[in-house]
This record gives structure tokens, C-alpha cells and sequence, in this order.
């Protein structure tokens, strides 16, 4: 159960403490893109994600974008936030992340990902080493697939929670 536990659980990527990620050696932020920087019914970034991203940025973060939603979906955050991504990402397999690692020339102690959803984002980050990271979902809005993910979600998060690993709610970083 210790592969589906993220090193970090908080209520969404604003109260993410992104200095003490920095602090601690990560320099590449990969972010999920549904429910985790925008619902799954909003076509294009809201200001507040450019400005986040903008942020970031200029923090001196590798910034990409992995998702499992298709190329559509996905450009529109691609182009509007200037950052790299890869759609059909088929998290949480390796492929697509090793990319990352390559890209940007960074090791998988320098990496956090960021995403909703334990059985793709937080599955797929610990299985490389990286730093996971847990945000709430933005909203109940989700794609079937999605849906049957949360299904077992709950499963684990209960086993998790019975054994003193995750509580949702209770954040930490």
C-alpha cells in the first residue's frame, strides 16, 4: 500500500509550499492537467494558472504538463502556458516521465509530480522515485475511466487510512 501513499497531500497546487520544494532540491514540476490545474470541462487556462505558472517560472522550476487525456485536451494548456507536455501519457507507466528526465536533464530526486489521483498521478510518481504530490480533485465533473479509478481510489484510501498512512483532508507536506 506504501506505493500509493504521496509524500505530500495538499487541498489543491495554490497551497502547494513550492519554496520547500525548491529548498529541497526539486527542480522539475510536472503537473496533471484534469481536476488537477483545471476542471475537465475548461477548455483553456485561467488566469490564474498562467499566473502560477509565471511564478514558477520564475523561480527557476522545469515546468511540464503529463496527461492521459488526448492531444485536443491537451494543447490548448500547452500553447496558453508556454510549458512542454505529452498527452496520451499513459500514466502511471514510465515512458512518458523518463521523457521528462531527459528533457530537462534532471534526476528523479530533483522531480515532483502533481496530480488528483492515486492510482495514475501518485502511482505513477512513486514508482520512479519522484516526489508525489496529492491535490484534491477541482470538482465531481470526471471521464468514465476516471470514474472506475475512483472506485478503487476509495478501496486504497481506506486500507491507507485504517493503517495510519492517509487521511483525506488531514494535509502535510
Amino acid at each position: 500500500m506504501e506505493i500509493f501513499r504521496p509524500d505530500i497531500y495538499q487541498k489543491n497546487i495554490y497551497t502547494i509550499d513550492y519554496q520547500k520544494l525548491k529548498d529541497r532540491g526539486i527542480k522539475c514540476l510536472i503537473f496533471d492537467l484534469d481536476n488537477t490545474i483545471a476542471p475537465v470541462e475548461v477548455p483553456i487556462p485561467d488566469q490564474n494558472i498562467l499566473d502560477l505558472f509565471a511564478k514558477l517560472d520564475e523561480m527557476g522550476f522545469y515546468l511540464a504538463i503529463l496527461s492521459n487525456a488526448g492531444k485536443a485536451r491537451v494543447t490548448p494548456f500547452k500553447e496558453k502556458c508556454n510549458i512542454n507536455s505529452a498527452y496520451h501519457s499513459s500514466k502511471p507507466f514510465k515512458k512518458k516521465y523518463l521523457k521528462v528526465l531527459d528533457l530537462y536533464h534532471v534526476k528523479d530526486t530533483e522531480v515532483a509530480c502533481i496530480g488528483d489521483q492515486l492510482l495514475t498521478d501518485i502511482l505513477g510518481a512513486n514508482r520512479l522515485q519522484f516526489t508525489s504530490i496529492l491535490v484534491n480533485p477541482i470538482n465531481n465533473h470526471e471521464h468514465f475511466p476516471t470514474l472506475i479509478n475512483r472506485f478503487f481510489e476509495r478501496k486504497i484510501i481506506n486500507r491507507l487510512t485504517k493503517q495510519g498512512l492517509f487521511k483525506r483532508g488531514v494535509y502535510y507536506d
